[in-house]
């Protein structure tokens, strides 16, 4: 009976189709009456590779468990991004989180992801195939994730801007 439902949550665990990567593994210390008292910060993103991405940080006494809470809040703060036939983003953007900025532009097919850390990362996780990106400002690779995120939240398609806009896309497409 118990051999049954093993393979039943093995088989839930394969058919997923999220990733996660862990960008940071941190020990921190708190200070207490008692001396110091160690636990893990895990920076983790969750990417389907087809448009949705997440970023999260998980705090616990142990590496597993910090991971384990980074990827559950990865999920909660999903972002869904429109990906180009050329599996691209639609227009430049620029996202900000902290200290850190990102600089995103499209670029040409078979260029590849050309960015650094944790941007990278996150635009890999995201299905993003072909991209320019650079981080500006502070190195932290949470900010510089958080940073990414907030670039990539802002995307938008033809059709939702011709739909905001209230004229049809043939239209926008002449302008």
């Amino acid at each position: 009976m118990a051999n049954n439902r093993r393979k039943t949550s093995r088989a839930k665990k394969e058919e997923t189709n999220w990733q996660e990567r862990v960008i940071q593994i941190r020990r921190v210390s708190k200070v207490v009456k008692g001396g110091k008292k160690l636990s893990f910060r895990a920076i983790v993103v969750v990417g389907n590779e087809k448009g949705q991405v997440g970023v999260g940080v998980g705090k616990a006494s142990d590496v597993i468990g910090a991971v384990k809470k980074g990827v559950a809040d990865g999920k909660k703060h999903l972002v869904d991004i429109p990906i180009t036939k050329s599996n691209s983003i639609p227009h430049p953007t620029n996202g900000i989180g902290g200290g850190a900025k990102v600089i995103m532009r499209p670029a040409a097919p078979g260029t590849g992801v050309i960015a650094g850390g944790a941007v990278r990362t996150v635009l890999e996780l995201a299905g993003v195939r072909n991209v320019l990106a650079k981080q500006l400002g502070s190195n932290n690779p949470l900010n510089n994730a958080r940073a990414a995120m907030n670039a990539l939240a802002v995307l938008r398609n033809f059709s939702e801007v011709a739909e905001d806009r209230e004229v049809n896309i043939e239209k926008l497409y002449a302008q």
